[in-house]
């Protein structure tokens, strides 16, 4: 069984920072990608970030210069640096794993970005 935990979120005013956290447990191999998706209301989820455990990171252009994808894979974690947050990434927030083909989410955070 694998549990994806996220931490942080918050309510912030545009132009701010916040990082979330996603630790994985469970069984877990070595060759996995992890990242971070998003949902805001009435919108379909979207990708954010990721970032296989080679270290090559993916990002959607609207977040590309601000956000940064980093994972510390001893410790099966992923983080999710946001910087210069702007209102339009007001969002609720899910962890991702990728794992011998299949997804694996995380809980969901709230970020709420105002202007």
């Amino acid at each position: 069984q694998v549990q994806l935990v996220q931490s942080g979120g918050d309510l912030v005013q545009a132009g701010g920072s916040l990082r979330l956290s996603c630790a994985a447990s469970g069984r877990l191999f070595s060759i996995n990608t992890m990242g971070w998706y998003r949902q805001a209301p009435g919108k379909q989820r979207e990708l954010v970030a990721t970032m296989t455990s080679g270290g090559t990171a993916n990002y959607v252009n609207s977040v590309k210069g601000r956000f940064t994808i980093s994972r510390d894979n001893a410790k099966n974690t992923v983080y999710l640096q946001m910087n210069s947050l702007k209102p339009e990434d007001t969002a609720v927030y899910y962890c991702w794993l990728r794992l011998g083909g299949l997804d694996y989410w995380g809980q969901g955070t709230q970020v709420t970005v105002s202007s």
